[in-house]
């Protein structure tokens, strides 16, 4: 591609830069250049016109980001994903439906290093999105790029981003309590607003002693696809009655405690293909936290280790909850 300054008189089929007020109208820029569009500039005096001329072999822009979303996504419908029109050289792409975004790291870096005119922004891997939520941008910062450059980002862009949606249905949630006081509806109305944006309902309530075997029991007759397990008294240790409980009902554990804050004292594993979660008392709060990411990802049949709750930890400190019994700021 060719850009610089040109003679208005030699400029037909070229693309304007930068818009211009004509002596009849605006002329926007990314316009290809018409005899009409011409003479209607030169009669507001632009004898030289800044442009972009196509070599041979330049894919224009929105040809270039088009081809580039359709490399990415080939099956849009079963990656969860909706591909925009072009225009000024940017395709997006929508989620279809709730879930959260899957992402090749290492192959859209690949497709970004092919050439600085060519781009794909993206939202954070295993966001959540709803439908319609924008999960990436393909822009193509020039007016054309060339066809080698775009066949080598398209090369290997297949499947490189899609949507997984929820793969439960229904979860129970089992509180306990110490004494006879029933515990707050805070927690249930904060879980009941999170599973609700991932098409999961909610069972009837399930409150029981703050203790081994009667929590073991209630594990073993929840009657939803998920458990979520929401104490009256923080979970301190692996060993400690909820992940105890779990056990006794037959269940596992396989990891306690995250580097995420809000968001230490959680803990999941299964009873048989269940997932379960004990959350940590900042759950309480509709506000982001740990458990957020392990339930959304759980729920969209993402498998998790110790390892991945690891990892979290970078990123993983998250705006202060000041309703928490002991903030971190104290």
């Amino acid at each position: 591609m060719k850009f610089g300054p040109r003679p208005a008189g030699g400029a037909t089929g070229t693309i304007l830069a930068h818009s211009l007020a004509g002596g009849t109208g605006r002329v926007p820029k990314g316009t290809v250049l018409t005899p009409d569009d011409i003479a209607n500039l030169q009669a507001a005096g632009h004898d030289t016109l800044i442009v972009a001329a196509l070599d041979q072999g330049d894919i224009e822009e929105n040809t270039a980001a088009q081809r580039l979303a359709a490399a990415v996504a080939p099956e849009p419908e079963a990656q969860g994903l909706r591909i925009s029109a072009a225009g000024a050289g940017r395709v997006n792409l929508y989620a279809t439906g709730p879930g959260i975004v899957a992402l090749d790291v290492d192959r859209i870096a690949a497709i970004n290093s092919v050439d600085p005119m060519i781009t794909i922004a993206t939202v954070p891997p295993f966001h959540r999105v709803d439908k319609g939520t924008m999960i990436a941008t393909i822009k193509i910062i020039a007016y054309a790029v060339p066809e080698a450059a775009l066949d080598q980002a398209t090369q290997d862009a297949a499947h490189a981003m899609r949507v997984l949606p929820p793969r439960y249905a229904t979860a129970t949630l089992i509180e306990t309590q110490v004494g006879n006081a029933e515990p707050s509806s805070k927690g249930r109305a904060a879980l009941t607003g999170r599973l609700d944006r991932l098409n999961v309902s909610l069972s009837s309530r399930v409150i029981v002693p703050h203790r081994d075997a009667p929590l073991a029991q209630a594990v073993e007759e929840a009657v939803g696809d998920f458990i979520f397990i929401l104490t009256a008294s923080a979970t301190s240790d692996s060993h400690d009655v909820a992940p105890n409980a779990v056990r006794e009902a037959g269940g596992t554990v396989t990891a306690y405690g995250m580097p995420v804050d809000p968001g230490n004292l959680l803990f999941f594993g299964a009873l048989g293909a269940k997932p379960v979660i004990g959350l940590p008392g900042c759950a309480r709060s509709p506000a982001l936290n740990g458990a957020d990411w392990v339930m959304e990802r759980l729920i969209c049949g993402v498998e998790l280790t110790q390892a991945d709750i690891s990892r979290m930890g970078v990123g993983g400190l998250l705006k202060e909850i000041p309703t928490r019994p002991r903030p971190r700021d104290g």
